[in-house]
Formats: C-alpha cells, sequence, structure tokens
C-alpha cells in the first residue's frame, strides 16, 4: 500500500507544481514621442503621470534606456524582432526615414520573427492594439504581407500607419516642406516665366506663341490640381483604424479614440484571463496631430501635449487596474516606454509647443543626441522584481524580445543575429552590469554613434562620426526641416570622432580632448574597432524604406468595401464593434 500511496503524493506535488508555476502574461505599453523629462517618476513636477509612476514605485527603473532608432518606424521594428532595424531593411537611405502612406508596398519582412509570433507558438493569445506602422500589404490590397496578423497577432486593433496632423483637419501638414519644394518653387518659377514673356512680347522683344502661354497655364493648373486632390484625398485614403483586417472608420475619428482603445486592450485581458497572453498597447498619444477627450481637454498645465499625456497616462491605470481586479497582476510582467525621445521640433503657427520634454538631454526625435534615443523604461513584476530598484546601466528596447522570448519558454532564433540582451540578470540584481558592452546608434541606414560602458569602469563613452546641424543656429532642432536628415548638407562629419564621457556629461556639452583625457586615443581605437566588427555582421537585405517601396500605389489603397477608390468613407466604429480573438 506504501508505494501506491508515495506514486499518488508524487503525482499530486507535480501537478501541484504545475498549477503553482504559470508561464507569465506579458502588457508591453509603448508611448509615441514621449519624452524622457515627461513622466513624474523621471523628475517632471508638473505634468501628472500618477499610474505610469506607479510603475516605477511598484517595479524597476531604468535610467538608462535606449530607443535602437529615433524614428518610429525603425525603432518598431527593432523592438519587435531585438535586431537593429538595419538587419531588416528598415533603415533609409533617403529622407523619409518611416512610411507616410497606407498604400506603400514596404514593412517589416514576413521572414522576420517577432516576440508575438515566438510566444504565439508557445500557446500565448496575442494582441496589438494601437499604432503599428509597419507596413500592410506587398502586392496588393488583401495580400496583408506586413499586416500585425501576417507577424503573431492573434488581434489587432489601430493604425496600420501612423498618427499625422494631416489626419487631423486644422492641425496642418507634415508635408510643408514637400509643398514648397513641389509646389511653391515650381509655380513661382512658372510665374516669372510668364511674367517675363509676357513682357518681352510687349516690348516687341521676342515672339511668344500663345501656346506657350497656355502650357504654363496648363502646368501651374495641373500643379495646383494636384495639390488640392493630394489635401482632398489624404485623410480618407491614409488616416484609417482596423480591427483585424477590417476598416472599421475611414477616415478615423478622434472622437474618444483613447477610450476605445483602452476599452479594447480591457476587453482582450478579460477574455484571455485564464490563458497566457501577450497584449502590445501601442499608444497613439503624444504623437501629433494631438488629441484629448472632453474628460481630459483644457485639465493639464501644458496645453493640449499635457492633456494627451495625462489622457494616455489613464489608460496605463485602466490596464493596471484591470490586472489587478482578475488577480493577474503577479503573474504579469508589465513594460512602458516611449518608440524614441519627445519630438521638439513640433511647434505650431501659433507657436504653441505640440512636443514633449527630454529632461536634461540634449536634442530629441529624429537625432541620436541623448534626447532622441533615452527613454522611460519601466518594468513591474510583483514577488518577482524588486519594488523601486533603479537600473543605471545601458538598455535597449531591443532587450524585450529576448526577455520575453525566455520568459515564455521560447527559443531563440538561431539563424540570425539577436542585437537584444535578457534583462532579467539585471532587473533581479544578479548583475549589475550591462551585457551590451557596445552599443550602435544609427541615424536611419548611416552609423552614427558608438557607446561603449566597459567592464571594469564607471565610464560610458560615446563617440559621434557625425552629427545633425541644428536650424536655426543655436537652436536645439531641426526646426527648418521638422526632423534632422542623415547625410550630406544636413550634418558635420568628425575626424576624429566627437567624443563624450555621459558617465560625467550627460548633456553632451563637453566633448574630450586628447589633453582632458589621456587615453583619448586608445578608447577611440577600442570603440573604432567595435564598429567595424559589427558592421561585418551587418548583411544587405532589400531596402523596405526606398523610394519605390515608400510611394503611395492605388493598387495597394485600402477602401471601405462600398466605396469607390478614392472617395473612402466608413460607418463610424461604434456601430461595428464585433467579437475579436
Amino acid at each position: 500500500m506504501k508505494r501506491p500511496l508515495l506514486l499518488l503524493l508524487l503525482l499530486f506535488l507535480c501537478a501541484a507544481g504545475s498549477r503553482a508555476a504559470p508561464k507569465p502574461n506579458f502588457v508591453l505599453i509603448l508611448a509615441d514621442d514621449l519624452g524622457i523629462g515627461d513622466p513624474g517618476c523621471y523628475g517632471n513636477k508638473t505634468l501628472r503621470t500618477p499610474n505610469i509612476d506607479r510603475l516605477a514605485r511598484e517595479g524597476v527603473k531604468l535610467t538608462q534606456h535606449l530607443a535602437a532608432s529615433p524614428l518610429c518606424t525603425p525603432s518598431r521594428a527593432a523592438f519587435m524582432t531585438g535586431r537593429y532595424p538595419i538587419r531588416s531593411g528598415l533603415a533609409s537611405q533617403a529622407r523619409s526615414g518611416v512610411f507616410l502612406f497606407l498604400g506603400s508596398s514596404g514593412g517589416l519582412p514576413q521572414s522576420e520573427v517577432t516576440f508575438a509570433r515566438l510566444l504565439k507558438n508557445q500557446g500565448y493569445a496575442t494582441a496589438l492594439i494601437g499604432k503599428w506602422h509597419l507596413g500592410t500589404h506587398c502586392h496588393n490590397n488583401s495580400d496583408f504581407c506586413h499586416h500585425p496578423s501576417s507577424h503573431g497577432f492573434d488581434h489587432f486593433h489601430g493604425l496600420p500607419g501612423t498618427n499625422l496632423r494631416d489626419c487631423k483637419p486644422g492641425e496642418g501638414s507634415v508635408f510643408k516642406s514637400a509643398f514648397r519644394l513641389l509646389v511653391l518653387a515650381p509655380l513661382q518659377v512658372i510665374a516669372i516665366a510668364l511674367l517675363t514673356l509676357a513682357a518681352l512680347r510687349w516690348l516687341g522683344l521676342l515672339r511668344v506663341p500663345g501656346l506657350v502661354f497656355a502650357g504654363l497655364l496648363l502646368l501651374a493648373a495641373g500643379i495646383l490640381g494636384a495639390l488640392l486632390g493630394f489635401l482632398h484625398y489624404f485623410r480618407p485614403l491614409n488616416c484609417v483604424l482596423l480591427r483585424d483586417r477590417r476598416i472599421v472608420q475611414q477616415p478615423l475619428s478622434y472622437e474618444n479614440l483613447t477610450q476605445r482603445l483602452t476599452d479594447d486592450a480591457t476587453r482582450f485581458i478579460r477574455r484571455n484571463a485564464e490563458t497566457p497572453f501577450l497584449l502590445v498597447f501601442a499608444c497613439l498619444q503624444v504623437h501629433t496631430a494631438l488629441f484629448a477627450s472632453a474628460d481630459f481637454a483644457g485639465k493639464s498645465r501644458h496645453g493640449l501635449y499635457g492633456d494627451a499625456a495625462e489622457e494616455m497616462d489613464w489608460s496605463v491605470g485602466q490596464i493596471l487596474n484591470v490586472l489587478e481586479e482578475l488577480q493577474l497582476a503577479n503573474n504579469t510582467l508589465v513594460y512602458f516606454s516611449s518608440d524614441q525621445g519627445a519630438h521638439v521640433e513640433e511647434v505650431t503657427a501659433r507657436g504653441e509647443m505640440h512636443g514633449g520634454s527630454n529632461g536634461i538631454y540634449k536634442g530629441g526625435k529624429g537625432n541620436n543626441w541623448e534626447g532622441g534615443i533615452r527613454v522611460p523604461g519601466l518594468l513591474r513584476w510583483p514577488g518577482v522584481l524588486e519594488a523601486g530598484l533603479e537600473v543605471d546601466a545601458p538598455t535597449s528596447n531591443m532587450d524585450v524580445f529576448p526577455t520575453v522570448a525566455t520568459l515564455a519558454g521560447a527559443e531563440l532564433p538561431q539563424d540570425r543575429v539577436i542585437d537584444g540582451r535578457d534583462l532579467m540578470p539585471l532587473l533581479r540584481s544578479r548583475s549589475r552590469h550591462s551585457e551590451h558592452e557596445f552599443l550602435f546608434h544609427y541615424c536611419n541606414f548611416y552609423l552614427n554613434a558608438v557607446r561603449w560602458h566597459p567592464r571594469n569602469s564607471s565610464s560610458i563613452w560615446k563617440a559621434f562620426f557625425f552629427t545633425p546641424n541644428f536650424t536655426p543656429e543655436g537652436a536645439n532642432g531641426c526646426f527648418l526641416t521638422h526632423v534632422c536628415f542623415c547625410y550630406g548638407r544636413f550634418v558635420t562629419r568628425h575626424e576624429p570622432p566627437l567624443l563624450f564621457d555621459l558617465s560625467k556629461d550627460p548633456r553632451e556639452t563637453s566633448p574630450v580632448t586628447p589633453s582632458s583625457e589621456p587615453r583619448f586615443w586608445e578608447i577611440l581605437d577600442t570603440m573604432q574597432q567595435a564598429a567595424e566588427h559589427h558592421v561585418r555582421t551587418v548583411q544587405a537585405v532589400p531596402d523596405q524604406l526606398s523610394l519605390q517601396n515608400v510611394l503611395w500605389k492605388p493598387w495597394l489603397q485600402m477602401c471601405c468595401a462600398s466605396s469607390s477608390r478614392l472617395s473612402c468613407r466608413c460607418r463610424p466604429e461604434e456601430q461595428d464593434l464585433g467579437g475579436s480573438a
């Protein structure tokens, strides 16, 4: 009798052990263009972010958390794959470093492996709610080759592209520079030509056929017509809200948009409370166009930007509350960050600041000064991670990939370079030093800077091969072009590289010189060798952000089934809130 009882006892203990250690859930919250100086837990005294601050108080705060790119599309690609975006072809060699049109053919290649795909294979329910911005179609408007559903997400509800000023009437346009170059400049040339030819004809100095005047006028009319057509059609064609692969709003409405997406996020958690789940909540705020619901409009001390930021914090609180309500908090790793730093050049024609704060750090979105890449990094897992811990070692948003995959029991891909590193040794205080001895900062396609944290040193060296030319001179950004570019006359190259010790000069105001640092040349040589070794690991891949892939293609355009291809209008989302995975 003893032996069967012993076997039953062992089986009972094994079953109890398996129930006591279920797979953890993951809630990954990614703000859009939120500066590290915006949340209260990073020093802001006037913007109210109690729920984000709660994550810092109850979890771990990373003080040197870095975006792998200072722009939306490449940063999100790195976040999803754990790889520098140049490895997936999402590092532009031209001016535009992101997708602007729904009918573009570029995107995150299907050959890339996201953490969502790995977790789905482990039995997780997966959802992405909010902003995607990694492409939609390849060859036709029904292949959805770049869509979240092709990258491991069971459910998607949000914007396949991005939120833009052009999506909200009266908020201006991100295409002002293009309008000046492609519309205003040609019209000025045509006007000068018309006046000159007319004067020469009137003076009898030149015989100008009437067809010449007619041709120039037709050309001017064509340019104006193209501009008016673009302004009329851009919003309905590109500002689209999807639920899975189906359009539910075209153009999207900002009315209670944050509440709608937050409600869907909490419903997803409730539906999957009994199974392991991955929720990526990719906030639309605080990217322009700024918006806030009636409950938050006019309530902050920082205008519409503050209203939007405080509403985003509210949505974080709603997600945390449902985890507590369902008693899931102790088995859920919550991560909060931003895709890059605040967009300091976002200033309206009325002089209103629509960009956030990067605290003490120089620069912002679009460049690799610390203000562009140093972002909030908060992780909470009660009972596993020490509450109130601060980690000063360099970490990257690419680290989320291996951390989540390992905790979920998934094997990392062995057929490619994974640049991210598992965060758990740092988060659990088993190591005080980051596994990233070197980190590489790209400005789109171009290797811009190298960061080195020597193993036995408190110094954090950062060497710039080139820096952006801020405009106007003395400004803290590229205000004349709205975002900094990465090549040609827009940058200043440095030989030798511009070297900073961030441990002593986090504001990057005083470059190290051979006279101030005896090991100057030795340090640069080590960093140069690391850069050269890294570059040798980068293989050539198709450029997803080439001009050919970025331009709008009418055959890729999504439109409401009942509408013609160019006059797309959909019923309000509230009339079609059908179930989702």
